[in-house]
């Protein structure tokens, strides 16, 4: 190409791409249709209706033939809530918990879900720069000879067509905001979604150390129970018992082992769900999970905050403050179909004939200019688009408002359950003690022929009774306890770093 030709064409280019920068800075600075997101008016009490401090209870004693455990006490503030499990104590809980972070399948969903969002961030973004196409053809032609010459020729082009819509009433820009807000409610649906999965595996683990500790109390009133049906054998032997009373001795034994099948169903149901939530398939944990080991029954005192540090901490009161947020900027996606759309196209390119003279500057073709599009018409149908984004602009308003009362309703609810169990655990030990007292006074009356032996049949059959209910209550504390970290937002902690950035627009 000759130099003129050559300077001409550059010419040519810089000229069109000053033009429509120019027009790009012009249009940034247009208005932007729709409502401001405003974060909603923080309403909560001031503190919670319930106080950890009414239902204190201390250690009760306990006597010197109490195989209970000393319990210690700890102080748990809100500074430890992101891994309360190491409170417990307890390293396999521990470990269990961080191996369902790394391997449980809804976690992944989650994780999956925020970056299926990021990308839809991305793709929003993309929208507010110019698209440019690049092509090249040749092609073979020939007119008729009724309504032409007839002549053949072929034509070689190549260029490249870019196109740009000027976001004149911010629609562009709404669709964005729309965007940032929706990632930031998938990241706080997988910090909820991390927060339910350590609940949900140390409950798994507690329910499997209930079911240990009940059925480690069933075989210890075996044991106590064949001992006494020994002694109606020796008696019956001697002639100093009837029949009835052998019978009633062997029922008694037969009633409490008709409850071991069900305590080792529960516990090997118990692995298997444990197991699911760690990503694995069940049965993985039956070795790992056999041998007994006591509950952590720790009567921890729990510094729970005010309710305003749920709107902090709660991952799903923030995860609906996003959605509300993501919704309003939705309303201004909307309302800017209402305004013209301003579209600025151009092309720059050569074409020829002939394949040599592709690259002359006779060959050198442009088109650049603007396209405006409004609706005038269309029977009411974005107004009412309109009406519905206000609507649910509105549903996500309740959404946000209905979530933080039930976050005040769950850490109310698990505090009154703490606190309360934890009177029925120390009701049910003083019970536990009595009636292993009684079980002693009634078989040595029955022995010495002072007593009947119903008493020692219910004396027996109260001492199961209550030591039953007795695990069953430890592991409703530590239970309740975990529900207490969880509705107190407890539990998570940043699993995904945003490493996302735009590309360079050259």
């Amino acid at each position: 190409m000759p130099p003129t030709q050559t300077n001409k064409f550059s010419k040519l280019i810089k000229s069109s791409i000053f033009i429509l920068g120019i027009m790009f800075f012009f249009f940034t600075g247009c208005a932007t249709v729709g409502p401001d997101y405003v974060p909603p008016e923080k309403k909560v009490p001031e503190k919670f209706s319930t106080q950890l401090e009414e239902t204190k209870i201390e250690q009760p004693e306990q006597e010197e033939t109490s195989d209970q455990p000393p319990i210690p006490v700890k102080k748990i503030t809100p500074e430890m809530l992101g891994d309360w499990w190491q409170t417990l104590e307890d390293p396999l809980l521990s470990q269990l918990i961080e191996r369902a972070i790394e391997g449980n399948k809804d976690l992944k969903l989650a994780q999956s879900r925020v970056r299926e969002e990021r990308a839809r961030r991305g793709i929003a973004k993309a929208d507010r720069f110019p698209t440019v196409n690049a092509s090249a053809s040749t092609t073979r032609q020939q007119s008729s000879q009724e309504t032409g010459t007839g002549d053949a020729n072929t034509l070689h082009s190549t260029g490249f067509d870019a196109s740009w819509e000027v976001d004149l009433f911010g629609g562009i820009k709404r669709s964005v905001e729309s965007a940032e807000a929706t990632v930031e409610a998938r990241e706080e649906e997988l910090n909820d979604t991390l927060v339910t999965l350590a609940a949900e595996a140390a409950l798994n683990y507690v329910e499997i150390r209930t079911f240990q500790a009940r059925l480690a109390a069933a075989e210890k009133n075996l044991k106590s129970q064949e001992e006494t049906l020994q002694i109606v054998k020796d008696r019956l032997e001697s002639g100093l018992t009837t029949n009835l009373t052998l019978e009633q001795a062997n029922y008694n034994l037969e009633s409490t082992k008709s409850e071991v099948p069900t305590l080792k169903t529960g516990i090997e149901q118990g692995k298997n769900g444990l197991a699911v939530l760690l990503g694995e398939f069940p049965g993985t944990l039956k070795n790992e999970l056999e041998k007994y080991k006591s509950i952590p029954v720790l009567p921890i005192e729990v510094a729970v905050g005010v309710p305003a540090d749920l709107l902090r901490r709660r991952p799903d009161i923030r995860r609906t403050e996003r959605e509300l947020a993501a919704q309003t900027a939705r309303v201004g996606v909307a309302t800017a179909d209402l305004y013209p759309r301003l579209t600025l196209f151009g092309s720059i390119g050569l074409e020829s004939l002939s394949a040599a003279s592709l690259f002359t500057g006779p060959a050198a073709a442009f088109s650049i200019g603007p396209k405006i599009t409004w609706n005038v018409f269309d029977a009411g149908r974005i107004r009412q688009n309109i009406k519905i984004e206000d609507e649910l602009q509105e549903q996500a308003m309740i959404k946000y408002e209905l979530s933080v009362l039930i976050a005040v309703k769950d850490v109310e609810n698990a505090l009154i359950d703490y606190g309360q169990e934890q009177v029925r655990r120390k009701t049910l030990m003083k019970s536990v003690q009595a009636a292993e007292r009684a079980v002693g006074l009634s078989r040595e009356l029955y022995t010495a022929g002072l007593s009947d032996f119903l008493d020692v049949l219910e004396a027996e059959r109260s001492l199961f009774q209550f030591q039953d209910q007795l695990a069953v209550s430890e592991g409703s504390v530590v239970s309740n306890l975990i529900r207490l970290y969880k509705s107190l937002g407890g539990g998570w902690k940043p699993l995904m770093a945003d490493t996302s950035q735009e590309a360079p627009l050259y």
